[in-house]
């Protein structure tokens, strides 16, 4: 028998703080962009974007940008970084899109892309040092200084948090706009993924793309005291389950979905697991009578313990055909506004749907959810 939860025992997300952590992903990015822009379209503009690699380019996009403009900067952006290159112009017929998009990966791998990075020139190879990375991304800021009003994202509107991973060390550090002003450099650090790009010196340190360590900002975010009650929006671009590979590409394309999504599932259960404890033990404190609950013995307690309502609502990105395991640098136009397309049309299935918004467990802490996920399980019932 199934017994009915008390009323008591339920509450509801209210007024929540609206925060988006973008993972990193390449040229899959674009995916990320259309999840917002479904946001944009609902209002929920978030307070708080942490992001990663090419998470952070959209992310810093995002916080330097008015609501009215951060969709059409975003898409300036995805627009300028899949421009053919010299190499390769518009052909002028249909391709298959399993070849466009090998087409697609070649011509970034030969020429790079236009506004983000270029081949180094073989000149730079006989110089002394030599470089550390086959590409330049001076390009990058250039980008980033015509998309991103960088007065604007720091001037705490919009909070913004990217990863990056200090050379010297293997820390990963989060340049953190509640912390400091940030500048260009912070965002290209995050995304400085070797030995493809170079290291970005800050300070007199150098910093390497943030996914060499964490792949999800989740784990930042939550270490944040004082909590707050929050509607986070995860955008994973690497799906944990897929097809069983039947190539070589395949596989290639597979072992880098598990390599990616592994780190995003498990810090996603391990800070779930805590947040629990945390709002349980939070629970406790509140049915002690007073003369109890002021014991200084709890003082640990209630150091740990968290009134916080955690809502985290996964949008993953899970292609219905194989990619390629070239995926994420094959920066093609047409690849690029598939992406943005799904990644709206899953954020507003999401949206409309807002399991966020019914009532849950009191004594949870961190409620997930997965709408396309779920449908795809029951689906396949």
């Amino acid at each position: 028998m199934t017994v009915k939860p008390d009323q008591n025992d339920l509450t509801v997300l209210s007024d929540p703080r609206v925060v988006l952590l973008l993972q990193g992903g390449g040229a899959l990015g674009s995916y990320q962009a259309g999840a917002y822009a479904a946001l944009a379209e609902h209002n929920l503009h978030p307070k708080w974007v942490i992001g990663v690699s090419i998470g952070s380019i959209n992310s810093a996009i995002i916080a330097g940008n008015p609501p009215e403009r951060r969709v059409e900067r975003l898409k300036a952006f995805w627009d300028r970084v899949t421009e053919p290159t010299a190499g390769f112009g518009i052909i002028p017929f249909d391709l298959p899109e399993a070849f466009q998009k090998k087409v697609g990966a070649v011509s970034s791998i030969a020429f790079g892309q236009p506004g983000f990075f270029r081949p180094r020139a073989p000149l730079e190879w006989a110089a002394n040092p030599k470089p550390l990375s086959f590409y330049d991304t001076s390009q990058l800021k250039t980008t980033l200084l015509e998309l991103v009003d960088f007065n604007l994202l720091n001037s705490g509107d919009v909070r913004l948090s990217v990863g990056a991973v200090q050379v010297s060390t293997g820390n990963l550090i989060y340049f953190d706009s509640a912390q400091m002003e940030i500048i260009p450099e912070h965002i290209m650090a995050s995304g400085a993924l070797p030995p493809g790009f170079p290291p970005v010196e800050i300070d007199g340190e150098l910093y390497w793309d943030g996914g060499l360590v964490s792949n999800t900002p989740l784990e930042y975010m939550m270490s944040e005291k004082p909590r707050t009650d929050s509607l986070v929006f995860q955008v994973d671009l690497f799906p944990a389950t897929g097809e069983v590979p039947t190539s070589l590409d395949e596989v290639a394309e597979r072992e880098k979905d598990i390599r990616y999504s592994s780190r995003t599932r498990a810090v996603t259960t391990k800070e779930k697991g805590r947040h629990d404890l945390r709002r349980q033990v939070q629970v406790f404190l509140n049915t002690l009578p007073e003369n109890l609950s002021k014991d200084p013995m709890l003082d640990e307690l209630r150091e740990f313990a968290c009134p916080a309502n955690i809502h985290v609502a996964h949008l993953i990105y899970r292609p219905s055909t194989p990619q390629g395991s070239q995926k994420d640098f094959e920066f093609d136009r047409a690849s690029a506004n598939r992406r943005w397309a799904e990644g709206f049309s899953d954020a507003s299935i999401s949206i409309e749907v807002a399991p966020w918004e019914a009532p849950h467990a009191s004594k949870v802490g961190m409620h997930t959810f997965d709408v396309l996920g779920d449908r795809i399980k029951q689906a396949a019932k």
